[in-house]
């Protein structure tokens, strides 16, 4: 009877870290989905349109995506976007977080050569999401690079910081009218350690990430004074930067992986977030590159040293927090500071390596993307506590499949799962978190994966000319707590009653039947 005992009292617990929060949403948190330019636009020589780092990519290595596909028509929504926003008014959503592609407005990269075309596009874009009472969340840069920029060393070069300070001058004077919410950034850590795009001839050097990471940081904290010296006191707007991470767990309790859950929250998180929430780098990256750096023979750190100066610019220049969060990993220490000396890697400077439970729900389209949702309370947790208990808007959260079923039971299961884990944030722990995008509003272009990985609430038809837009159930679930603002409702669409059920009960009443047999 012992073995049974425990064995019910793993499942209650296992149940309680699924139940579902039934508080309802505070009433300024807003609900809303998201996309980026590249991914859904296409036109991708239209209009005037110059050339992203993207599109060189997708067109000369294919086979190194996916399905050998590319951005180049997409969603179309460069033609289509008053079909997307009645969409999106169908399903009652108060935000949509999209991006302006650099090149599109300014094809060279730079304020000498304005493309009026693509101005009217966004403009027209935010006059009838205004028009429909959705707000914009608009990013300003999100992966799309001008090719030019690249040809002179991408974001490892510093001369980019005042083209990009040129770039959203002329966003912030064109669109500011429309706009209370901004992204600088998307996603630094991808552009500097993954790679955007991912091509041996693109991909940033494991060397230059702290090159990529100075120069990202010193672009934002200008777009952060040029909207706030210029345009804030008339536009009464607010500017961020959207950060992706993993929370990490230590893989056991033992002390070297305690460190090494801090060494991958701060080599991830905090390269990007300390110095705008706190100042500086973090610390331990500071010296543990330092000190590699020295044993490398290096006669100085890797990691470039900011100036007092730079530092107080920076520091500060945040009105909330853009989050991106997907998935969970267990941090196991890999590396000791004096490991492997003669090797001069972020990887190994960072000292961890990533690992997963066996038992987590993983994605069968994306091999990282595991559904953990308590991993989410966790790091919002973190994030109030280590960055100054800031306003934080979930920017990217969402599942991917293989697009095959319009009854989407694992998105909704995941992206009701996480909700449930923003409640417990906001109601058990007090984290100010204001807002959701869920990723993403429909399916798209996902980078590496072309169209094999469908993250979408809506199902496009890509092999269609029309590119024609299915909604699937997980959209008319999403409409469902948007419109009644609570998770504890049934689900009465498609798909019976999968997304609010509280899993406990039927946990509980499984493992009841299990004893019964076993006993």
């Amino acid at each position: 009877m012992r073995f049974g005992i425990q064995y019910l009292t793993a499942l209650i617990i296992t149940a309680s870290a699924l139940d579902v929060n039934q508080n309802p949403f505070p009433e300024h948190f807003k609900l809303g989905v998201s996309t980026s330019a590249y991914q859904i636009e296409g036109a991708w020589n239209e209009d005037g349109k110059g050339s992203s780092i993207w599109d060189d990519f997708a067109h000369e290595y294919p086979e190194l995506i996916q399905d050998g596909s590319n951005g180049d028509i997409a969603c179309d929504s460069y033609h289509r976007y008053k079909e997307d926003v009645a969409l999106l008014k169908k399903l009652g959503v108060q935000l949509y977080r999209f991006s302006i592609s650099w090149p599109r407005i300014l094809p060279n990269g730079t304020s000498n050569n304005i493309n009026e075309a693509g101005i009217e596009y966004y403009t027209n874009l935010l006059k009838l999401l205004q028009e429909n009472g959705i707000e914009p969340i608009v990013t300003l840069y999100h992966a799309d690079l001008p090719s030019v920029f690249q040809e002179m060393g991408g974001w490892d070069n510093p001369e980019i910081v005042n083209y990009f300070g040129d770039y959203v001058r002329l966003c912030f004077l064109r669109f500011g009218q429309y706009v209370k919410y901004w992204v600088t950034i998307n996603e630094p850590i991808s552009t500097c350690d993954i790679g955007f795009p991912y091509s041996t001839g693109y991909l940033v050097l494991s060397e230059s990430v702290y090159l990529c990471a100075y120069t990202n940081m010193k672009a934002h904290a200008l777009a952060y004074h040029i909207y706030q010296d210029e345009f804030q006191k008339e536009q009464q707007g607010k500017i961020s930067l959207s950060s992706s991470v993993t929370w990490y767990e230590p893989a056991s309790n033992s002390t070297d992986d305690q460190e090494a859950q801090d060494l991958a929250l701060q080599f991830s998180l905090g390269l990007f977030a300390h110095p705008i929430f706190v100042g500086n780098w973090p610390q331990v990256v500071i010296d543990r590159v330092g000190n590699r750096s020295a044993m490398e023979g290096l006669p100085q750190s890797r990691l470039p040293e900011f100036t007092r100066e730079e530092i107080d610019y920076i520091k500060g220049t945040y009105d909330w927090f853009g989050l991106n969060y997907y998935t969970t990993a267990l941090a196991q220490l890999a590396y000791k500071v004096d490991d492997l000396p003669g090797n001069a890697s972020y990887d190994i400077d960072k000292g961890h390596i990533s690992l997963v439970d066996a038992t987590w729900k993983v994605s069968g389209t994306t091999s990282w993307l595991h559904q953990v949702p308590w991993g989410l309370t966790r790091l919002l947790k973190w994030i109030h506590e280590n960055y100054n208990q800031p306003e934080i808007i979930i920017t990217e959260n969402g599942w991917s499949d293989d697009g095959s079923n319009l009854n989407d039971s694992d998105r909704i299961e995941y992206v009701n799962l996480h909700l449930s884990s923003v409640l417990d944030a906001i109601y058990n722990h007090n984290v100010a978190v204001t807002g959701y995008t869920q990723w993403s509003f429909m399916d798209n272009f996902e980078w590496s994966n072309g169209y094999t990985a469908k993250f979408g609430a809506i199902s496009v038809d890509f092999a269609n000319e029309n590119r024609t837009r299915t909604p699937k159930a997980s959209f008319y679930w999403y409409q469902k707590v948007i419109k009644n603002r609570c998770l504890n409702e049934t689900f009465d669409g498609d798909v019976s009653a999968v997304a609010t059920r509280t899993p406990l009960l039927y946990v509980v009443s499984t493992a009841l039947i299990i004893l019964k047999m076993l006993y």
